[in-house]
């Protein structure tokens, strides 16, 4: 990939040093006439043109991402196309996009197999802006960068004042009887301590949602879980591991407490319609299980 490596040290009229200008950025522009540093061969300076590519991508302007690509990569900044256009994925792209892939796989070609300054390396930085600028345009990783690191900042500042903060984390304290309790498995030092190994795993840590585990995964889940030979879960227990969270509430609330839900009649049970282990002790229905047996 394109990394800048392929940039060279040059002096300018006045001596000074420049870093910036690659071998191909050197030359002369369109009108005939030596290029200044940081000159595109338009004629125009190469952060105007790399700032324009950005806004283009926010604004979803099509033809204006493509031009600044094209000016970019032709007058032989192409590790600066590439560089920013990267960039854009993660401050202005929505998160999950597939368009960070296919601006990869179009830097490959451009730098790799073709001259990205020639025809098809053209073609690639085009199709990349292009691919950009069509993604859907959000800031929210930068937006969400700027607001935890000032809620940071304020709560640092009110511990030093003896003060409860005016803003929080979204996870306020993060305590194991807290809101996000479900988090203090057998994976933590506080969850070990209070015993919450496999079967509180099952029933609070590995559940997802809002849509649930399929039929089929659902399936396994609880079959998993009804020829565990270790533990015995009961019918509320099973029931719990393989329905979705509620999407209005999705931690559930605290998980301090019992871990086994109470089926109302105080034992523990299996389903009639659940198979036999054939395993009359060795264990069974001990709580505890290995850390071994399940995964984060």
């Amino acid at each position: 990939m394109a990394d800048g490596d392929d940039r060279q040290a040059t002096f300018g009229s006045d001596g000074s040093l420049e870093t910036d200008r690659t071998p191909d950025a050197t030359g002369e522009n369109d009108f005939g006439e030596e290029k200044e540093p940081n000159e595109t061969d338009g004629g125009y300076s190469r952060y105007v043109v790399s700032s324009l590519l950005q806004k283009a991508v926010r604004r979803s302007d099509e033809e204006i991402a493509a031009w600044a690509a094209w000016e970019l990569a032709r007058s032989g900044y192409a590790w600066n196309l590439w560089d920013r256009l990267n960039l854009y994925v993660v401050e202005d792209l929505r998160a999950g996009d597939e368009v960070a892939l296919t601006i990869e796989r179009y830097e490959e070609l451009a730098t790799e197999r073709w001259e990205p300054d020639a025809w098809k390396g053209r073609l690639c930085a085009i199709h990349a802006a292009l691919a950009a600028a069509r993604a859907h345009s959000t800031r929210e990783a930068s937006n969400a960068d700027a607001y935890f690191g000032a809620v940071a900042d304020l709560r640092a500042q009110a511990r030093a004042r003896g003060e409860e903060p005016a803003h929080d984390f979204p996870v306020g304290d993060l305590e194991p009887d807290g809101e996000f309790g479900a988090v203090f498995d057998g994976h933590t030092g506080e969850g070990s301590k209070r015993g919450r190994d496999t079967r509180f795993f099952k029933t609070h840590g590995a559940r997802v949602g809002p849509e649930g585990e399929d039929e089929q995964s659902a399936r396994w889940q609880r079959l998993a879980m009804v020829l565990d030979e270790e533990i015995e879960y009961d019918e509320a227990e099973l029931a719990r591991a393989v329905a979705p969270v509620d999407p209005d509430d999705s931690w559930g609330g605290s998980a301090s407490g019992d871990t086994e839900p109470d089926t109302g009649d105080g034992e523990t049970h299996r389903s009639d319609a659940e198979p036999d282990t054939g395993d009359e002790g060795g264990g069974a229905g001990d709580g505890t299980g290995s850390l071994s047996d399940f995964a984060e």
